[in-house]
């Protein structure tokens, strides 16, 4: 699937929608918005507990929504903060990859309507292993 910058900005904005339910305990909010093959945008937010072990991040939470929709496969995912410089963690990419492959387009941006920087999944996890 082509994705434009239209389509970029809409996945953005929902995601930043999604962003403003996340329930913290420390102070950054993120939200995330991932595209399927027949154009649904489906959100997820990061949800903390106490225990740190137990957070659901907001990548993994859009995946599980998206699962839960039946859907088993994405062609884009976006995860914003009000942060500097940041991209998914290692667990969170273990989950893009299985669920949108090594060449999956992954954006991030700081600052609602700031800039989208996008990346290929095997770009941010290069030595990613086969499987």
């Amino acid at each position: 699937m082509n994705i434009d910058n239209t389509l970029w900005d809409k996945m953005a904005e929902e995601a930043w929608k999604a962003r403003e339910n996340a329930y913290i305990l420390d102070n950054t909010k993120v939200g995330a918005a991932l595209i399927t093959s027949d154009k649904t945008i489906i959100t997820g937010c990061n949800v903390e507990h106490h225990m740190k072990s137990h957070d659901f991040h907001a990548e993994t939470n859009a995946i599980g929504n998206m699962v839960v929709r039946g859907y088993r496969k994405f062609e884009a995912i976006i995860v914003v903060a009000e942060t500097t410089m940041f991209t998914p963690c290692g667990s969170c990419m273990d989950w893009i990859i299985q669920m949108g492959g090594k060449d999956v387009m992954v954006g991030v941006q700081n600052k609602r309507g700031g800039e989208i920087r996008k990346f290929r999944a095997n770009e941010l996890m290069p030595h990613y292993p086969e499987y």
